[in-house]
């Protein structure tokens, strides 16, 4: 039996949009008949999307979606696929489409940052005086990320202009280069910077996924790969070197499998391979294997005398380790 080839797509657009709420329910169900899957958000500021369906699919939808004056020049960017990259499909209303909670908000329309193409952003990378920022979070910048750029200790978006203000120190009189995964993050974050009063402030067009497909720049100076937000968890950039820079919270071994810790309450995204998920019960410390509601040891059904021996296991383990 033949498989059907699937495609995802990302995308966004800052655009007004009247009575968000009532589109985000139109749109739903929209997606629903075609067969969508994936997870889109609404607001007054725009639409901001990742969807997967088969190519016939994904082909209606672009369509129909640039059949709508507020949506006509949208940007599609398309990975193939084998199959849907989203178990449901979610189209969800914010207040904004990428959170920042900003004081005095930014109009991406209004400003932002200068465009640079991804071969563009390339040269300038290699440029005296540029410092590059990556406006992601820590968890996809330990994926992947430009050689040399500053990785902001931040857990959400949100954290960033504040992170910004307290080491502005390494911005000050440099060209600032900034980058997100598809581009809609640094749109209000770029426009910021310059509201913050740095001059000299450009952003990558199309962000990571649009570098890693550029016929000149191949995803080159890329390390590691890049996070995406669906089923694949991450995506190949650079078409000329890869270099693994991910490494397994128990052993330090070079990894690019991430994992969500078993605790509930931690839920930490840690580097695991197989092996080491296996035996150490998915579970970044001690603390969170021997936590009631375990999610690895309820899964695999383990007795509390089979997580006894587990943890005794580890902890010879360790002896022989720091021994």
């Amino acid at each position: 039996m033949e498989t059907t080839a699937y495609r995802v797509l990302l995308y966004y657009q800052y655009v007004h949009i009247e009575n968000p709420e009532e589109l985000t329910a139109e749109h739903l169900a929209f997606c629903k008949d075609l067969g969508l899957k994936g997870r889109i958000l609404i607001s007054e500021e725009g639409i901001n999307g990742t969807v997967s369906g088969t190519v016939e699919q994904t082909e209606q939808y672009i369509q129909t979606m640039k059949q709508d004056p507020r949506f006509a020049n949208m940007v599609f960017k398309i990975d193939e696929a084998e199959g849907h990259a989203f178990k449901k499909m979610h189209v969800r209303y914010k207040k904004e489409l990428v959170t920042l909670r900003l004081e005095d908000d930014v109009n991406p329309l209004e400003l932002t940052g200068n465009y640079l193409s991804p071969e563009d952003f390339y040269k300038q990378m290699q440029e005296e005086d540029t410092v590059i920022v990556d406006a992601r979070n820590d968890y996809e910048y330990d994926l992947g990320h430009f050689k040399g750029a500053i990785k902001p200790e931040i857990n959400s978006f949100r954290e960033l202009p504040q992170w910004i203000r307290e080491n502005k120190d390494l911005l000050e009189g440099k060209k600032i280069l900034t980058y997100c995964t598809g581009g809609v993050r640094c749109e209000k974050f770029s426009g910021w910077l310059k509201q913050e009063g740095f001059e000299d402030v450009s952003q990558l067009h199309g962000g990571i996924v649009s570098y890693g497909k550029d016929p000149v720049a191949k995803g080159q100076l890329w390390d590691g790969q890049c996070y995406v937000f669906d089923n694949r968890i991450s995506v190949p950039i650079n078409k000329v070197e890869h270099v693994v820079v991910g490494k397994d919270h128990f052993t330090g071994e070079p990894c690019e499998r991430y994992v969500n810790c078993a605790n509930p309450e931690c839920n930490k995204k840690i580097f695991a391979s197989e092996e080491t998920e296996h035996f150490y019960m998915r579970s970044c410390s001690h603390e969170c294997r021997t936590h009631s509601r375990n999610r690895y040891v309820q899964e695999h059904g383990l007795t509390e005398d089979q997580v006894s021996a587990r943890l005794k296991q580890i902890e010879e383990k360790n002896k022989v380790v720091t021994g």
